[in-house]
């Protein structure tokens, strides 16, 4: 059986697990009781390790699929030699209960996940015979679980693996061999019919309590939506569904958000740049604070940023703001990799990884990206206690004192140290966010300080940095381009108009791209550790097109925007990468930083048409901010 390419997977989420559905109507991911948790399901990784289809019995290609309008639900339509189907799916919400949910530090708002993936199935026209059948195989697909009935029927069967305990329920007859449940029931036009998979104790009573859960969850999530500010535009079914897809990919109990909701998700198919992204990246809070206040979702913000201060200040006793580049979705330090090899992984591509072995490297953008956030944290009405603060101050200072020094880079370099240029910038971001957070709360000894040794990084990248062509350059020992230095502009680093900066944007443009996408840097000169080759990066495409506008070439940017929206999945979610020869996406997925910097590029494209509407002519340069 093929794997189906990435992009066409469905995504859900009841923001405390979330799920990947196969086109075929087959749940091929599904990691329990939380998103990093092993799998239960887990074909996405191995053809062999357990799925969980509901649909046709003789037709495997649905006639279309699509999200309910402003909600994760999946509505799959299926075209059968009798008759028409539809399938509805969802990971259940509902009211939140009296007694505090264990493992929860933040409120779940008026919504909390009621552990149950259900799956309604209505007959439109004709007949159409439907069928049911469930493998899990816990522990990525390790270890077999065996169902026995539960009660007098046929309708209700659990099955234990360790501490997981799988329900499941509906309307359809079951019949249990091993560790399959199977079942199947025809249905005329007009009829409905339910399974429920649970582990917890909401299962549904019946089809009206089945259809009232579905009811409740559409009605949660476009609630949810209905707070968002989004512009009338284009745009703005891209705008939705990248907002839903970063919810999606939150964690209620602590409120961190997932980089990618998927493990070992190749970046080459067959290759070895596979990565577990099951966790919180620190790189990402600027951008997702941006985009969350953005979009009017402050409740969201407030958690990500509660989470971020929570897992920075619960490091050693020693160095309890030692600083890492990523942390569990619990708050977790310690995210040490393994490797499955039992797992074929997806197209043959191994190894599939769980952990990160990336999470005690040193990479200097942390302090940058975590000290942007806090002033974007304050700009969005938040504040900063005095506890808080003496942490932050040094973290500035170590910032400071450590960007002489070479890192890892903002990729993540399995290589030798570099002095790579973002890096340097982002801790020139960190003492510049740290000066200017510092004067608004009246500590000026600090504000100038930092501000000295802002200008002192400055001064250096400036005159180390830069090529004899006047482009900023990856690292100080080279002449090679970097995706990373797009940033640059972006974080304010020098005015979009200075001539270095547009240099280098359009240099990156014209020299590090493939067929118009961008490429992170060039594998073959730069020393990564890893060997094979890795397709263009999303996100940087898209920070490709801001710093185009940004630069004032709005109409190179708006083409660029327009060729990226054209390949979005069927389902208009983005891996991390996109192979150009073939359209295919490549990497994790959902991803959350393509979708950020999907985000943050409509929304400078959209700013820059109505200053274009307004100014006829020459268009005033956009500020940074």
């Amino acid at each position: 059986m093929r794997f189906p390419p990435i992009a066409d997977y469905a995504f859900l989420s009841d923001c405390e697990v979330s799920t990947l559905i196969a086109p075929d109507g087959s749940v091929e991911w599904l990691c329990l009781p939380r998103p990093d948790a092993p799998s239960v399901f887990g074909a996405l990784l191995d053809r062999s390790a357990g799925s969980f289809r509901f649909g046709p019995t003789n037709t495997l290609v649905p006639q279309q699929r699509r999200y309910l309008p402003g909600t994760n639900i999946v509505e799959t339509t299926w075209h059968t030699p009798t008759g028409w189907m539809k399938v509805e799916d969802l990971l259940v919400l509902g009211p939140v209960e009296e007694k505090r949910r264990e493992g929860y530090r933040r409120s779940p708002g008026d919504a909390i996940a009621q552990h149950t993936l259900l799956r309604i199935a209505t007959c439109l026209d004709g007949r159409v015979e439907l069928g049911v059948s469930c493998l899990p195989l816990f522990d990525y697909g390790r270890e077999p679980g065996v169902w026995k009935f539960d009660g007098e029927g046929y309708n209700r069967a659990t099955v234990t693996s360790n501490d997981v305990t799988l329900t499941i329920s509906g309307s359809v007859g079951l019949g249990v061999l091993g560790s399959r449940c199977m079942g199947r029931t025809t249905l005329e036009a007009g009829d409905s019919a339910f399974v429920a998979l649970s582990w917890g104790d909401s299962v549904p009573a019946d089809l009206e309590d089945a259809m009232g859960q579905l009811h409740w969850t559409e009605r949660y999530w476009r609630d949810w939506m209905s707070m968002a500010r989004l512009p009338d535009h284009r745009y703005r079914p891209y705008l939705e569904r990248s907002a839903l897809a970063l919810k999606g990919l939150s964690y209620a109990p602590t409120g961190a958000i997932m980089a990618a909701s998927t493990t070992s998700l190749p970046e080459t198919p067959g290759g070895e740049r596979n990565w577990d992204y099951r966790y919180t990246w620190i790189r990402d809070t600027g951008f997702m604070l941006r985009a969350l206040h953005g979009l009017g979702f402050d409740w969201e913000a407030f958690d990500y940023f509660a989470f971020i201060l929570d897992a920075v200040r619960s490091g050693q006793s020693e160095a309890p703001w030692a600083l890492q580049i990523m942390y569990g979705i619990g708050g977790e330090h310690d995210l040490t990799e393994h490797t499955l090899d039992h797992l074929s992984g997806y197209l043959d591509s191994r190894p599939v990884r769980t952990g990160n072995g990336a999470f005690d490297q040193h990479q200097h953008d942390v302090w940058g990206m975590l000290l942007d956030s806090v002033e974007e944290h304050i700009r969005g009405g938040g504040q900063i206690a005095p506890a808080v603060w003496e942490g932050l101050v040094g973290l500035v200072d170590t910032a400071i004192e450590r960007s002489s020094e070479p890192d890892q880079g903002i990729w993540e370099m399995r290589g030798e140290p570099k002095h790579f240029v973002a890096s340097k910038v982002m801790c020139w971001v960190a003492a510049d966010r740290g000066s200017l957070i510092a004067e608004g709360r009246g500590d000026i000894e600090h504000a100038r300080q930092w501000r000295d040794a802002a200008d002192k990084i400055k001064a250096e990248v400036l005159e180390r940095g830069v090529d004899d062509r006047g482009s900023f350059v990856q690292h100080y020992d080279t002449t090679d381009l970097d995706a990373s230095l797009l940033l640059l502009p972006l974080m304010g680093f020098l005015p979009p108009d200075d001539e270095r900066v547009r240099t280098t944007v359009l240099a990156i443009a014209n020299e590090l791209t493939q067929d118009g996408l961008v490429l992170r840097y060039r594998v073959a000169t730069s020393d990564d550790g890893l060997s094979g080759e890795e397709g263009t990066f999303t996100i940087c495409s898209f920070w490709l097109v801001s710093a185009l506008e940004m630069v004032g070439e709005f109409d190179a940017a708006s083409a660029l925007f327009q060729k990226l929206l054209s390949f979005a999945g069927p389902m208009l979610l983005y891996a991390e990468e996109i192979d150009v020869t073939t359209g295919q996406h490549l990497g994790n997925f959902p991803q959350a930083f393509t979708h950020l910097a999907l985000i943050d590029a409509a929304g400078r494209l959209i700013e820059a048409e109505r200053v274009r509407a307004n100014f006829p002519g020459p268009v005033p340069q956009p500020t940074q901010t």
